[in-house]
């Protein structure tokens, strides 16, 4: 018997993804995303099949262009797993992806970068359908680093998190009234304790939605999963989740073990092995990196996380975070909550202390810019103190 079965559930409503169905009472399902370039056909197919070989539900493509697109119906041809696509920035392309995946995800907050006049109701509007149409079941994606601009006007910018549940509540909303009901919702954040507080407010409002589970830029393994399990912990153990993602920063070849730290989790809540009491809050250096996905344009991030990782350990002690960020999609707005944060493109890396850039260095030169910054940033916090 599935160990997730034990685990007490929210009662959602079930929704199904080509050979699986989450929320229900069903098992937790378990996704990774790949992290070869989509147009690289044999590379993507190989990564797929192994991702489900590991053990995944469903596995999620990034499709960015119509080459992505074009792609992406050969990769079909040459695996059977459930497959999910991210729209990233243009809706319009679901018209394309959706014959030859099970699941299309959206943000919210990518609507408004094409075709800027129109409403976004008649974008998901549009998107509804084509799911509908073509049987596909649709994830509505809230995250931290892109959220509706007209929401984040009618919040103080110190509340990261009403935000992100009014847009999540409002596309619900919107998408019961077309009569389009086949979706799940997913929130997320850096922050395993603003996963926590808005996932559990959410559940509050929308007991009957299924919730996508993860933190983003969780990071390197152990750190990656640790942070990710003070969050799973504390939702799933109050049947708050049907299916998840850990999100690690690690190489191509070693992506199932997202798989497995996920599993591992939900063993582990199943079998009551967890955390009475969780405190994050440690005044303790924090280094942020997103999953490596599809949408990285350079490989050398992965080991660029593993180097900052390695030069910062000399101020371990200090309260600080840093982000490093694989892409242009998430990095320049994931980036600005961090003390420095780091957003990588092909040939060079783009350095930003909070929300000011200090310009673009080459991969061979930023580590020594960042220490430069990291040694000014605990100078003054020592001189404050």
């Amino acid at each position: 018997m599935d160990d997730t079965r034990l685990i007490q559930r929210n009662p959602t409503r079930s929704v199904k993804i080509g050979s699986i169905t989450i929320g229900d009472g069903n098992p937790i399902a378990v996704q990774s995303m790949t992290a070869t370039h989509t147009q690289n056909i044999d590379a993507t197919v190989e990564q797929v099949n192994a991702i489900a070989a590991a053990g995944a539900d469903v596995v999620r493509i990034a499709v960015d262009s119509k080459k992505d697109a074009d792609a992406l119906a050969e990769i079909r041809k040459q695996t059977t797993a459930n497959l999910s696509v991210d729209l990233q920035e243009n809706y319009r392309l679901a018209e394309q992806v959706a014959p030859h995946v099970d699941k299309i995800r959206y943000n919210p907050g990518h609507l408004y970068h094409h075709e800027r006049d129109k409403p976004w109701q008649e974008k998901v509007r549009f998107i509804a359908g084509i799911a509908a149409d073509n049987d596909c079941a649709v994830r509505v994606g809230v995250n931290c680093g892109s959220v509706d601009p007209n929401k984040l006007e009618q919040y103080d910018e110190d509340d990261s998190i009403s935000p992100m549940l009014d847009s999540a509540v409002e596309h619900c909303d919107f998408l019961d009234s077309l009569d389009f009901t086949r979706y799940c919702v997913s929130l997320k954040d850096s922050d395993p304790q603003k996963v926590i507080e808005i996932n559990r407010r959410f559940a509050d409002r929308r007991p009957d939605v299924p919730l996508h589970l993860g933190v983003t830029e969780a990071g390197i393994p152990p750190e990656g999963i640790i942070k990710t399990r003070i969050a799973f912990e504390q939702l799933i153990s109050r049947g708050i989740g049907d299916t998840i993602r850990v999100s690690l920063t690690v190489p191509n070849n070693r992506k199932g073990e997202e798989i497995d730290a996920g599993r591992a989790i939900l063993a582990d809540i199943a079998a009551g092995r967890v955390r009475s009491v969780v405190d994050y809050g440690l005044p303790t250096l924090n280094i942020i990196s997103c999953p490596s996905c599809s949408r990285v344009e350079n490989q050398a991030f992965i080991e660029l996380a593993q180097d900052v990782r390695e030069m910062t350990r000399y101020a371990k002690d200090h309260a600080l975070t840093i982000a490093v960020m694989g892409c242009r999609v998430n990095g320049p707005g994931e980036t600005d909550d961090a003390d420095l944060g780091l957003w990588c493109a092909p040939n060079f890396v783009n350095l930003k202390r909070g929300t000011e850039e200090l310009g673009a260095f080459a991969y061979d030169e930023i580590l020594g810019r960042l220490k430069q910054e990291l040694d000014s940033l605990i100078e003054a916090q020592t001189t404050q103190a």
